[in-house]
């Protein structure tokens, strides 16, 4: 680690990116309790937590507040994220944090640990296409011991109501135009001012080599019905599938080993 990374407020950063996400999603912290939870209702107060997709490792975060005795492994591709979620946590031992492609069929062997109480993400697999989410699924679920926990909590709107889904985009468009006068942050600001930081600048630059701009973020993947989750979770060797939380626009799945 550099000087420069050494001395820089990770907190500060991590604080930041929550916010910035907070814009895009008001209700982030009811869905992370409701996760949270869910958790504690199935597998206990002291899990092992496979965070899949962990950004800068919000989940972990909230995770280990509530359960003291939990315990954590991020994996992410992103560097840039993945450097704050370290810098973050430089001090806990209670979670470790691990590059990996999820597209890529190996990744799991990357892991510490090969079973997990549960396996928790939100908000970061609708980059994927359908058939790549599937199959990841299926890998999921041999991460996961019998009777353990997958939650995805993601943008999985309903084509079966398109009045309903019109008046909810325009509703949230507006909430955040005028958070956006007032301050607020979008994903391509937060990620100018990251590139700025010279603590992450070459984080920046490899993230921006692996997947484009932040503008082109997410670019080919593809969005599904919570209906279509819980099918592909069941397909993909879970016992039970169902929608436990949703909004207008997004839900969170629960697939049960």
């Amino acid at each position: 680690m550099t000087d420069t990374a050494a001395h820089t407020d990770w907190q500060t950063w991590q604080h930041s990116w929550d916010r910035q996400q907070q814009w895009y999603l008001p209700d982030r912290e009811e869905r992370f309790r409701t996760m949270l939870d869910t958790v504690e209702a199935l597998v206990g107060p002291e899990p092992l937590v496979l965070d899949l997709a962990c950004g800068t490792g919000s989940i972990s975060d909230r995770l280990l507040t509530r359960f003291p005795n939990a315990r954590s492994v991020g994996v992410d591709l992103d560097p840039a994220l993945l450097t704050i979620a370290r810098g973050h946590f430089a001090d806990e031992s209670r979670v470790r944090f691990v590059s990996a492609d999820l597209r890529d069929p190996d990744w799991p062997a990357r892991l510490p640990h090969q079973r997990f109480d549960a396996v928790l993400t939100a908000t970061a697999l609708h980059w994927l296409r359908t058939e790549e989410l599937a199959t990841l699924y299926g890998r999921i679920a041999g991460l996961v011991r019998d009777g353990g926990v997958f939650l995805n909590a993601d943008h999985m709107p309903d084509e079966r109501t398109p009045r309903i889904n019109a008046a909810a985009h325009a509703y949230d468009k507006a909430r955040r135009a005028r958070e956006k006068e007032a301050g607020a942050q979008d994903w391509t600001e937060w990620w100018r001012a990251a590139a700025a930081d010279p603590a992450l600048a070459a984080a920046v630059a490899e993230r921006d080599r692996i997947f484009g701009a932040p503008a082109d973020d997410h670019a080919d993947g593809q969005l599904q019905s919570p209906a279509w989750h819980a099918r592909a979770l069941l397909d993909g060797g879970f016992a039970e599938a169902r929608t436990v939380w949703a909004s207008p626009s997004d839900a969170m799945v629960l697939g049960l080993r």
